[in-house]
């Protein structure tokens, strides 16, 4: 019979699943493109916005965390929790090169030039692959939790089956590029499912 302490953790772990997944939604739909940054005399007012999305996406990377171990506690999923804290480790190293190194060195460079889209550029690749890892790493995370969670919550379970391996092909045939609009495709999509959990976690008969 579950706790009181079982009650609280699993509606704290599912509220943190929720603010989470709708913190990482908005980070990518406010996120600065390439483009922009580039743009003749828009740096200076597009860089701030960068700091500040990707600001909050790391403030929550601790609180996707935890709603993570709350899910895995509850479905037993030992191997989800330790796959996406893996991940977790990888878009904490992606955030921190787009939206804290890039734009700190480019405010120390004189603007526009050569040199800066040489900046971009490899800031760029070292966001992008960091991203990789993270994209395929929480793909495998969902699988292994939605394996367990067809014991518990079949459609919920069906849908992450599917979405996992989804991510993980388009992303490796590069049918999406992991550029701001296809990583953030990605997002929303891991996003909702993850919003669903948060959900079932909140709702569970006590």
């Amino acid at each position: 019979m579950a706790t009181l302490h079982d009650m609280t953790r699993e509606r704290a772990g599912g509220t943190a699943l929720i603010v989470s997944a709708a913190s990482f939604i908005i980070t990518m739909a406010f996120h600065p493109t390439g483009r922009e940054l580039l743009a003749p005399g828009q740096f200076a007012h597009v860089m701030p916005v960068g700091v500040a999305v990707h600001a909050l996406a790391l403030v929550c990377l601790p609180i996707a965390f935890f709603g993570a171990i709350v899910l895995s506690q509850r479905l037993d999923a030992l191997g989800a929790i330790v796959t996406y804290g893996f991940g977790l480790v990888a878009i904490m190293i992606a955030a921190a090169c787009s939206g804290l190194v890039a734009t700190a060195a480019a405010s120390q460079i004189p603007s526009g030039g050569d040199i800066w889209r040489v900046l971009f550029t490899y800031t760029g690749m070292l966001n992008q692959a960091f991203a990789l890892i993270y994209a395929v790493a929480s793909s495998a995370a969902i699988v292994l939790w939605s394996v367990a969670l067809l014991r518990h919550a079949k459609a919920l379970g069906i849908a992450g089956a599917i979405l996992g391996p989804l991510i993980v092909i388009v992303v490796l045939t590069h049918t999406i590029g992991l550029g701001v609009h296809g990583f953030g495709a990605i997002v929303l999509a891991e996003g909702a499912w993850f919003i669903a959990c948060g959900i079932w976690l909140i709702r569970l008969k006590r």
